[in-house]
Parts: structure tokens; sequence; C-alpha cells
């Protein structure tokens, strides 16, 4: 996108990255705390996420971000949805309204990029897409810390990671009981509270006693936040001010129906002059009713969270340990939509014929509407009677992991059984019924379209009603088996030379069916379906650690996977460290990459015609054309078609596998410098380069929209040019390439018994490049600070929204039993759409939330946690794209406004 002022815009991006460094480096940097950490730290030798060889904790060959359990409690977090958001590097999509929960998405590469591990193994992905882990389903009350590896392409864990890898990590053993409670209230009116409840029970010590088991359970749950109760965020005036006034449609689906008839192609309604029927319905252009979005949108969809970990460890000997653990995690989700409406079932219109006692003039009270001659009206009807069109998306993920570790022959050797199983279901919760009788009840007289029903009306609605029942059932698995083996071959200069090998052995299977109800049910436009697959994979790896001199290390690393489906692939991966002194250090990194279709994108189930709806508006590119590419309600419906069925209205679209997709591939590398200028201080700079070719995605929506001719093929239309379906199926598209530096740093201020200890920090992101490749050969267009053609794939029809820059700064203090922070998360400007009209060309303000936090640990046994979320209460992000019905940024930032959270932890 152009911007108005094009030489502002280039001088912004250099001082805004000279600010950053000048801030972290006056602030310092937090990643080296543990050189601190005294002589203890030096000489216990731990696994770090990202290598299979233990070494001393202070050592930092590669980039890795580590978030302790009590710092997630001093942030006020009461999700793990909460920690990704405040992560610099991550991209992800919040709060998420997706029914498959939450995702993290590392480097904005797509959620299918990141690995997310439980205690350095994977879990069972989410059942339909089988590419990504929901985070939802992770227990947070068992979490001792989060490591985030931001370097990809792990030849350990698999060469899938191309983004990077997340492992959370549990607690190993706990004693005595604790629960705690938690709420957060929105200072505004509405939804979107949150409460929490946590229970945790362990026994043991495995040095004491040689054994140690505990337990916890861990239940959230949030309430519906509706749009109406942040209604001034999308007012009319906000939306005219962003250049999107808000512009009546022309018919639709509305209570009070609009009618046509087969030689009056014109929207027409009996009670377009007496207002229509409020709060369901508002007066439209052209004498007809459209439905009322202020009345039925969702800002946050309701979610429950129910989450449970136990384990059990016995130590067999000083060198051998065995331990086991299982957790299961259980999400719903109530998804809701506009009430059901009336479509073509089988082909044929929904009708309502002359002998209906609702037929204008007739008996049922409707009034007449002249020249209708007793013609059989055609309705398009929201039966506002249903209320919202409610789903439930129910999620339960179960994994067992048995470990065994220890020492034999002189090899540290660790080895293990994974078993996961994850299933989703969803089902019609409320508002839903069976087409063919929404078309029976016109036809017999039963139900009247043009306003509420009479007790007859509401009890054959009832007849007709599928709530409760399951319309989709899915599953995955992953089983695996691994072994790893590690020991020092021979002493160098500057330590002892280390090798590690290991290999994995795992299986993934997936399934998923659209149930035949599903046909009933034409509101959803879907098919029943069915699609299965499954996948083999055994891997080698080994791994090769060399201190050449006292202040020189070099790590290689190579990984050879072998997948059923597609081959085998041979990934590398090679590291340094340089040490010159202990104020500064060097580290790099470089790697291979590689990621095969996951199982939905190849063997998920495959239809002939649509699967659903868009998620956005759009206009019928041949059949309402003259308007501004990819601006929905800006085109003229053809002579002959229905306005309401071709302009500014949801689009059938077919989803689904391709069993024509190849694997992508990926290259990347990291170089950077860890400093300590001064005592008690840190800063790192980590400049981190990415290249994909192949990509597999969807094509994002807009790209049809705004070049409907190049994309023309991708429209598959019926006889009478009508879409029958646009193909957004899985694809190879092209190249990606993504660049930037990480900036962390951190200062503690000496101590002071009078004032307490103070410290600041912070941990941020520039983004040097980020550009997307539609197909090969094609232009790279960029998506820094704009709109471009990044999605967010199989998630999520919005945009990924790539920020210049991103960073978390924190302030903290404690004394006594005190501790309070005052964080800032930071998002830099973004260059609206600006598809609207020039006088309209705007940058999106940079976003500054800020959230406070004080811990008092003062009363016996008891810990007490007040904070406020989004201090100054900032408004989320406006924009002018029409990807966002409600005119903010709701993909990157929440709507709930200012939120105070406490938090009470009693120790028995």
């Amino acid at each position: 996108m152009k911007s108005e002022h094009p030489v502002q815009k280039r001088s912004a991006q250099p001082r805004l990255l000279l600010s950053a460094i000048s801030l972290a480096v006056l602030t310092l940097a937090n990643q080296a705390a543990a050189q601190n950490a005294g002589d203890d730290a030096n000489m216990t030798r731990v696994e770090v996420t990202g290598s299979s060889i233990k070494r001393v904790a202070n050592e930092a060959s590669l980039p890795v971000t580590t978030v302790k359990a009590e710092d997630l409690v001093k942030q006020g977090m009461t999700t793990l949805a909460d920690f990704m958001m405040a992560l610099p590097q991550s991209a992800s999509l919040a709060p998420s309204n997706a029914g498959s929960g939450t995702n993290i998405n590392l480097r904005g590469l797509g959620v299918n990029r990141t690995l997310v591990l439980l205690n350095g193994r994977r879990l069972a992905n989410e059942a339909i897409a089988d590419g990504y882990a929901n985070l939802d389903v992770i227990p947070m009350s068992a979490i001792a810390r989060v490591e985030v590896l931001r370097d990809g392409a792990s030849s350990i864990y698999g060469s899938d990671a191309i983004g990077g890898v997340v492992n959370f990590i549990t607690r190993t053993q706990f004693e005595g009981t604790q629960l705690t409670a938690q709420a957060v209230q929105p200072e505004k009116k509405g939804g979107g509270d949150e409460q929490r409840l946590t229970a945790t029970w362990g026994k043991g010590n495995l040095e004491r006693d040689g054994w140690s088991f505990y337990a916890t359970i861990d239940a959230h749950q949030r309430t519906r936040l509706a749009a109406s109760d942040r209604a001034y965020l999308s007012s009319a005036d906000v939306l005219t001010n962003l250049g999107r006034p808000p512009t009546l449609g022309t018919g639709g689906n509305a209570t009070p129906a609009n009618f046509t008839t087969a030689t009056n192609k014109t929207a027409q309604n009996p009670y377009a002059t007496k207002g229509c029927l409020a709060p369901y319905s508002i007066v439209g252009q052209k004498g007809t009713c459209v439905l009322d979005a202020n009345e039925y949108g969702t800002a946050l969809y309701a979610n429950q969270q129910v989450t449970f970990y136990a384990r059990g460890a016995k130590k067999l000997s000083e060198d051998h340990i065995v331990s086991i653990d299982y957790s299961r995690g259980e999400e719903f989700i109530l998804g809701t939509k506009n009430p059901t409406t009336t479509l073509p079932v089988g082909g044929v219109n929904a009708i309502l014929p002359s002998t209906s006692k609702w037929y204008p003039g007739a008996s049922g009270g409707v009034p007449a509407v002249a020249g209708l001659n007793n013609a059989p009206l055609i309705v398009t009807w929201s039966v506002a009677d249903l209320g919202l069109a409610t789903t439930k998306d129910v999620q339960l993920n179960q994994r067992v992991a048995i470990s065994d570790e220890g020492v034999i022959g002189g090899w540290d050797y660790k080895a293990g059984l994974v078993v996961g199983i994850s299933n989703r279901d969803n089902y019609y919760y409320d508002g839903y019924v069976k087409g063919q009788g929404l078309l029976d009840g016109l036809k017999n007289g039963k139900l009247n379209p043009f306003g509420l029903q009479d007790a007859d009306g509401k009890a054959y609605l009832q007849s007709i009603s599928v709530d409760g029942a399951k319309n989709r059932t899915s599953k995955s698995t992953f089983t695996g088996i691994d072994v790893t083996a590690s020991r020092a071959l021979t002493e160098l200069p500057g330590g002892s030379l280390a090798l590690a090998i290991g290999a994995d052995l795992h299986r993934d299977t997936t399934e998923d069916t659209k149930l035949p109800i599903v046909a009933d049910v034409t509101y959803a436009n879907t098919s029943p379906s069915h699609g299965e697959g499954a996948r083999n994979v055994a891997a080698l790896f080994t791994e090769i650690n060399a201190p050449v001199t006292k202040t020189l290390e070099l790590n290689a690393a190579v990984r050879a996977d072998h997948f059923s489906d597609f081959g085998t692939t041979v990934n590398p991966k090679i590291s340094f460290r340089w040490e010159p002194s202990k104020q500064l250090m060097f580290r790099g990194s470089a790697n291979t990459g590689f990621r095969a279709p996951t199982l939905f994108d190849a063997y998920g189930y495959r239809l002939p015609g649509a699967t659903g709806l868009t998620a956005a508006k759009w206009d019928d590119p041949v059949l309402c054309p003259g308007g501004t590419p990819g601006v929905a309600g800006t085109g003229t419906a053809l002579p002959g078609y229905v306005a309401s069925t071709v302009c500014n209205t949801t689009l059938p679209k077919q989803t689904g596998s391709n069993a024509g997709l190849k694997p992508e591939k990926s290259k990347g590398y990291t170089l950077g410098v860890v400093m300590e200028p001064v005592k008690n201080a840190m800063v790192s700079f980590d400049y981190w380069n990415i290249r994909m070719t192949d990509m597999l995605a969807n094509l994002p929506e807009q790209v049809y929209f705004l070049y409907p001719e190049q994309y023309a093929s991708y429209f598959v239309r019926n006889a009478d040019r009508t879409i029958n379906f646009i193909n957004n199926t899985t694809m190879n598209l092209g190249g990606q390439k993504a660049a930037g530096v990480d900036v962390s740093g951190s200062y503690a201020f000496p101590r002071s018994s009078v004032y307490g200890d103070f410290k600041v920090s912070i941990d941020g992101t520039y983004l040097t490049q980020f550009d997307n490749q539609l197909y090969a050969g094609s232009p790279f267009v960029s998506n820094i600070g704009q709109f471009g053609l990044a999605s967010n794939g199989t998630t999520s029809s919005f945009p990924i929204i790539t920020y210049r820059w991103k960073h978390t700064a924190k302030l903290n203090w404690a004394k006594g039993n005190w501790n309070m922070q005052l964080s800032q998360n930071y998002n830099s400007k973004y260059t609206d759409q600006n598809l609207v009209a020039k006088q309209y060309w705007r940058n999106i303000n940079s976003y500054k939330q800020w959230n406070y936090t004080a811990t008092y640990n003062g009363f016996a046994n008891t810990q007490v946690v007040f904070g406020i979320t989004n201090l100054l209460n900032a408004p989320p992000p406006a924009t002018n794209s029409s990807l966002y019905s409600f005119g903010y940024l709701s993909s990157a930032s929440s709507p709930i406004g200012r939120a105070y959270n406490v938090r009470v932890t009693y120790n028995f």
C-alpha cells in the first residue's frame, strides 16, 4: 500500500529501530541473568531446549527465552493465551474465537510451523486440522517454566519446527496442598469476565524419599462478550470517520422477511414503512428490512477449560529414575452466528404460497402489498424466534508419557513412550433446525416469516429442532517412542567433546467425519464427508558439541526423517558460541527445514461442491461488478439478480484436502551477540532469517476479490452464472521471506534495604523483512506494517498482522513481602488497508497496553495478587478494513478494556 507521506514512513523505521536499541542498551537485557546465579549454577548440568546434550545452565549458544511460572503469576495471567500474546516473537490471534482454541504462531510463519512440546515431547494435535497443538488443553497450574527456542528447524525435535519450538515444562514434584482462586472483572458492563480455580496436592520428595507424586486440576471460564457490550467501538460515527459509513443493505435474510417473486426480482417488505421489527431488524434500502448486526454480533465467544495433570516418579538408584505423567485437557467453546436463515434446499427456494394465512393481506394480519396477485413469494428470512445460532465445540486431549532416564556405562540416556489422543466434537447447541422443515412450515402455513411466531409456530419450530445433535466428530492420535544417549568422548582445551545420538519412531493418525445431519441443516451450507489418514515417521539424529577452546564452542546436529508417504529427508543444523571475554559472547546457527503436508491437508475430506461460506462478506466480481476491488457493498447487481444474494454477502467456498500437495522446505540462520556492559546488566541482539519455498497455505479470502481476473478460474459457477463455490483448499503457494532482530535486555539496580530492589527489562522483535509470494515466479509483497498477502491459513480468515516492532517492557520492584510490576505491551503503527476513498487513508496508531500487578506474601501460607489489565483503558486499534466487521483489529487486540484481576493462593 502507498502512503500519503512516503518520506516520513521511510524515516520513521530507522528512528524506531534506533530508539528500540537505545532503550535496550539503557535498560540492558534479561537473557543472561543465569550468569549471575552463582557458582552452583556453573556446576549443574541440565538439558536445555534445543539440544540433547546436558550442559551448564548459563551457556547460551542458541537463542532461548525462558519464562518461569512465577513470572506468569506476577503478570496476572489467567491462561496460556495471555502468555502467547505477550511474547514479542508471536504473531498469534487474540483472544481467539476459533473453535480450534488457542494456537501459537512464532514469527508469523503460521501455527503449523511452530512446534509445541510438553516436557520435550509432542502432544496429539488439535483433531480437525491435525497440524498444531491447542494451548488451552495444557495444564497451566502444572507449569514450572516455558522455554521458547527462537531458532527454527530443530534437528532434535523435528525439522518441521520452521518457526521455532515452545516447550512447556512441568514441575517435577510438589509437596502439600495448594488452592488458588482467580477472577478477572472488566470495568465496563457486559461479558468477558473470567474465573479460575486450581487445586494441587503432592507427596514425597525424590531426593529424600526416593519417590514423588503430585496432581493438579485447573478450571477456567470466560463469558460471552457481545458486540453490543462494546458498541461504541463500532458506532456509526467511528465507522464513518474511518471511511466505512454503515451502508444499509437491500433485502437479504431478516425478520420480517423480504421477498421477491418469479417475475419481480426487486426485494420488498410489507413492514418496511412501519420500521421493520426492532431489535431484530432495521429499515434497509428500497423498502426492505435488514438484520440488525448490533443485536447479534459477538466480540468474544464463551469458553470453558478444565485441565488435569498428574506425575509420579521413582528413583530406582542414584542414576536411574522412572516417571510417568498423565495430562487431560478439555475445552468447549460456544460459537455464535446470526439466526438460522432460509436457504434453497435441493435447488428449491423458500416459498410462501398465497394459501398461507401469513401471506400479505390474508387473515394473519400481515399488511397487504400492492400488485402481488396471489403470486408465490420467494422469502429470505432470518428466524428471530430461534435467537443466535450457537454451536458447541468440545475438545478433549489426553496424553500418557512414560520416561526412563539415567546413566549406563558412562552414557546419559533417556527413553520414552508417549500415547496421545485428541478428540473434537461439534454440536448444534441452540437455534438450529432442519432446512426442509422450514420450507415445509412455510408451505403448510405453520410458520410466519413476517414476524414472531404464535404458539403453533413455536411448537412447529421445536418439532424440527436439531439442538443437541452432534454434527462433526474428529480424532487425531500420536504414538511415539524415543531414545537419546549422550556422553563425553574426549577432553578438548575448552572442555569435554560430547556426542549425542537418538532415534524417534512415531505414528500419527487422523479421522474427521461430518455426520449426515449436516445435510438437513442448510444454514451451515455444508455436506456430509469423511476423511482419514495415517503416517509413520522414523528418525535418526545425532549431535556433537565441541568446546574447541575456553572461548569457542561449536555444535553440529543432523536429523534424517523417513515419512511413510513423502520419503526421506535429511536436515542439518550447525551453531557456534564464541566468548572472547566474560562480558561479550557471539553466537550463530544455520539450518534447513522440511514440513510435509498435515494429514488433514493431504487426506482430509474432499467434496465436489461448497463446504461452507466465506468468513467475510464480498461482492461477486461478475454478478455485482463496478465496485472497489476487495470492498464489499460497492458493486451493483446485474439486472435479473437479487442484490442481497450477489452483493455484500457471504459466498459459498470449498475447503478441504488436496492430494497433489508437496512438502515445503526452508533455510534459516541466526547471528547474535550477548553483552554484559556493566555488572547486573545484559543486552542481546539476535538476527534471524528464514526462507521458505512451496509454502503450504490457503489463499487469503481478500486475494480472490482484489485480483478477480487473475483468480477467475477459482470461481466455479453454476449454469445461471451464480457461484457454486470458490476453491479455497490448501495449496502450495510461492515462497516466504522473513527476517528480523530480537532485542532483549535487563538491568538490576544495586540492592537497597531502604528502597527495595528494582529491575527493568525489555524483550522485543524488530522485523526487517516479511514478504509473501502467492505463486512461484510472482512478485514478493511485503507484509510489514501493512495489509499484505499473508494469511493465518486454516485457523482464521484474518490476515497475519506483522508489526515492524513489538515489545514487552517491565519495571519490577520488590521489598519484603511485596512485589510490584508495571509492564507495557507495545505494537508499532500500521498502515491501514485503505481501500476506501483516498481522503480516509490513514495509519493505525501504535498500540500500548499497560498492565500493573502487586503481589503480597505477608499473610501466613497465603499469596495475594491484585492487578489491573489495560491500566489506561486503551481501545483496540481501529481499522477501515472490511475484513473486520466491528471496525477494530479483533485479531490482534482485545475489546474488553480495563479489567481488574484478583488471585489468592493458600498453601496447607
